[in-house]
């Protein structure tokens, strides 16, 4: 049976994470590397300019904004536009704490990760992520590390080397003409993709956070 997301998997890649890596659900969990492309348009601060799609340019994500707390809030949608996650900045903290619920809920009951730096003076990306049952925090569930400016960031599970999933830059000339910041992400086998996605919205706001200051 033919994929549509599927491709070669790299010869670095190791095998199955030993983590339960569903974190929205299964459906978003696939048994094979999965690439996905994440398109933004630069030069443009109107609801959806962030789209997720597989190698074949159907969309799969969307990302919308809250025209009241615009910097503060967003929502990932799947393709039909149903609401998968809520993505909140927290405002008082010192470590850019962010929060991710189910749906369109902002409930404590409905939280499924926080993710927040793992120091406040960074010269490169760092996070650590922590599940909702993980209420200790003492030590992450998933780790974030890389250069956000160079689109090369990578996701482990824990504070293990496992790779979970791996961005890489796919600038092209047209890309650029168009306003268009354009980067590829490889999902591991049977790691949840919305999830990772997810972090990406995270980072992306962080980032333009910090470009903004």
């Amino acid at each position: 049976m033919a994929y549509p997301y599927n491709q070669p998997q790299p010869s670095s890649a190791p095998m199955m994470p030993p983590l339960p890596t569903v974190i929205f659900g299964p459906q978003y969990c696939a048994p094979y590397p999965l690439d996905l492309a994440v398109v933004k348009k630069v030069m443009t601060i109107s609801d959806g300019n962030f789209a997720v799609t597989d190698v074949n340019g159907n969309i799969v994500f969307k990302v919308k904004g809250s025209l009241l707390t615009l910097r503060d809030r967003r929502v990932l949608v799947d393709a039909a536009g149903y609401p998968i996650v809520t993505l909140r900045r927290k405002i008082v903290t010192m470590h850019d704490r962010w929060e991710a619920y189910r749906g369109e809920s902002t409930n404590a009951k409905d939280l499924i990760f926080t993710l927040k730096r793992s120091s406040l003076i960074q010269f490169k990306t760092k996070l650590d992520v922590f599940l909702a049952s993980n209420t200790k925090e003492n030590v992450c569930d998933f780790k974030v590390k890389g250069s956000w400016f160079e689109r090369s960031c990578i996701v482990y599970a824990g504070e293990s080397n496992n790779v979970v999933a791996q961005m890489h830059k796919k600038h092209t000339v047209k890309s650029l003409l168009i306003g268009k910041d354009h980067f590829m992400v490889t999902v591991y086998p049977n790691v949840d993709y919305a999830f990772i996605v997810a972090l990406i919205v995270i980072l992306d706001e962080i980032n333009d956070d910090e470009a903004s200051d």
